[in-house]
């Protein structure tokens, strides 16, 4: 079966199910997706008892995908990018400050929190796993994505203080929480005795700001092109080009190929380069197009992660430890927010129970799977593969169903 194919079936799978959740179930487009997948998946699991050809079928198609080549390289730039692009970048410009520690400050303190728990969970059940991969599965369990959470804030009408809080870590902190967990990862590989602070240092720090250099040069020269032509469709096609070349580049320079999308999308979307090198009709067609970009992409990972049910290797101390894992992430969330919060509430002002809002709404979704899935067999790559999927699950589902009630009931805080 040649990518064609894998391709189609998955566009498929989407449009069906993001047919029958419109139609028929009524859930946010994410959630919605997730539930019905993994229905879907159990509903195969079910048939395949007495003929297996479906069953096989997708386990065919999911070992084909390199679910992290195919995240991390490909998707990940393009829905940063349109992420970053649909961001508010003055409103963005007045939190900065707070959502740099959220994201980086918040990333690590989670990585080592969630890391040391890990630890010391998986001892009581029996697992005795070398503290580097629960530091591994801190980082990769850290980033959160706000994709699924931000439609219903803004349906219940959260405040705006609030969304860009939400949007502008989420941006950064899939881009920091892999360059994190790619670092602890050449650790692990190459034995983290070996490494120094300084090169630790090096990397981490080469990855971050030669991204965003890379981005801001890239936008940069998008922004002036598109300044001198006035071509809807030529226009579109330029930042296009200019997201998968930036992402090609990256991989080449060793920087951060997400970061890069980050900075290229915010500053090709801020106020001032529209207003200089868009006009109305171009505006609308690049926002429109990177819309369906978004959306599509977007349908296609949540039911890839549906259908990653068919590749856990389930143990029942496994199951134990990610039940275990669920509250003690979002304790984990709650505290690496603390400090940010209480530095610049007043300072900003803050609407009341921001961190409740954040930690219940800070999801983690599809890059947590991709990264579980990245780790090798010797990392204990199935253990912390059903142990992501648990916590990943539940937060898409239970959290995600839920964050819009909690809004709702916090309203009377902030009118």
């Amino acid at each position: 079966m040649d990518y064609f194919v894998i391709t189609t079936v998955l566009v498929l799978f989407s449009a069906l199910f993001g047919y029958l959740n419109t139609r028929f179930v009524k859930l946010p487009n994410t959630i919605g997706l997730t539930v019905i997948t993994i229905a879907f998946t159990l509903g195969v699991f079910a048939l395949s008892a007495f003929d297996s050809t479906l069953l096989e079928a997708e386990r065919y198609i999911l070992s084909q995908i390199d679910f992290r080549t195919v995240l991390l390289d490909l998707m990940l730039g393009f829905l940063l990018f349109a992420g970053a692009l649909h961001t508010d970048l003055e409103k963005l410009k007045e939190q900065k400050w707070p959502v740099l520690l959220f994201a980086t400050f918040g990333v690590l303190v989670s990585t080592f929190l969630i890391g040391g728990a890990t630890f010391f969970v998986l001892g009581l059940v029996g697992l005795e796993v070398p503290f580097i991969y629960c530091l591994l599965f801190g980082s990769l369990i850290s980033p959160t994505d706000p994709i699924a959470v931000l439609g219903i804030l803004k349906k219940v009408g959260a405040p705006e203080k609030l969304e860009i809080k939400i949007v502008g870590e989420s941006l950064f902190n899939d881009g920091v929480g892999v360059v994190v967990f790619l670092t602890l990862f050449g650790m692990a590989a190459g034995g983290w005795e070996a490494v120094s602070v300084t090169e630790i240092l090096s990397l981490f720090l080469l990855e971050v700001f030669g991204g965003l250099l890379l981005g801001i040069v890239m936008g940069w020269i998008t922004y002036r092109m598109m300044r001198t032509i006035d071509e809807y469709d030529i226009e579109v096609i330029l930042t296009l080009a200019m997201v998968m070349t930036g992402m090609v580049l990256a991989q080449y320079l060793h920087v951060s190929g997400p970061l890069a999308m980050v900075a290229a999308g915010l500053m090709i979307g801020g106020t001032h380069s529209r207003n200089q090198a868009m006009s109305e009709t171009v505006e609308l067609y690049v926002d429109k197009f990177w819309e369906l970009i978004d959306i599509l992409l977007n349908t296609i990972l949540f039911v890839l992660v549906g259908m990653e049910m068919l590749v856990l290797e389930v143990e029942t101390e496994y199951v134990i430890a990610g039940v275990m894992m669920i509250p003690i992430a979002l304790v984990c969330r709650h505290v690496s927010l603390y400090l940010p919060i209480k530095i610049y509430e007043k300072r900003l002002n803050f609407v009341k129970h921001t961190h409740v809002v954040m930690t219940w709404g800070g999801l983690r979704g599809a890059i947590s799977i991709a990264l579980a899935l990245s780790l090798a067999e010797d990392m204990y790559r199935d253990l912390f593969l059903v142990v992501t999927y648990i916590v990943v699950i539940f937060s898409i589902i239970v959290q995600g169903l839920s964050v819009g009630a909690l809004v709702s009931r916090l309203r009377k805080w902030w009118e």
